[in-house]
């Protein structure tokens, strides 16, 4: 195995956290699409679907490496938002939860002197920092719109696809 028992079972853990984070997302997109914001619903299942392919980046990593995959319990996600910016705060909170899980596991890659592993995770911590940037201004623009959040949802757009472009993608 080119991974220790340690590693393998932190990084099993962390595709637990990121189909978590997925399942967070769906439902932040479901209240958005309930509240008929329906730009801001779909950045929130496109957010679902990259969670969840960075999960699937764990697996194939974990099989890769010839650890065993064990995924653990899912913890329910958060329903119960009482406003967008409600539900946008909750997902930058989680994304900087997601940063410390990450960093976390770059620690026991460090500490192992794991450098395949190191190497691995260094995409993940680069995509954190694309992630927190998403969520904080996403939450800035919703918390400058003040009641005004079509208009917030649709600079939001604008902004996103301006960052995707930006990064070559």
């Amino acid at each position: 195995m080119l991974i220790s028992e340690k590693l393998a079972k932190a990084i099993n853990q962390q595709v637990g956290n990121e189909f978590g984070a997925s399942l967070e997302y769906v439902n932040i997109a479901s209240y958005f699409e309930s509240e008929d914001m329906l730009h801001f619903a779909q950045v929130f299942f496109d957010q679902a679907d990259e969670e969840r392919d960075h999960a699937m980046k764990f697996v194939r990593y974990l099989l890769e490496t010839g650890a065993k995959v064990a995924i653990p319990a899912i913890p329910e996600p958060r329903s119960d938002y009482a406003s967008a910016e409600d539900a946008v705060a909750a997902a930058l909170s989680w994304e900087e939860t997601v940063t410390e899980q990450i960093n976390g596991l770059m620690d026991i890659a460090h500490e192992e002197k794991d450098y395949i592993a190191q190497d691995f995770l260094n995409w993940f911590v680069t995509e954190q920092l694309e992630e927190i940037s998403k969520m904080s201004t996403i939450l800035n623009i919703i918390r400058r719109a003040g009641d005004n959040l079509l208009l917030a949802e649709t600079y939001v757009v604008d902004i996103l696809a301006q960052m995707v472009a930006a990064e070559g993608g």
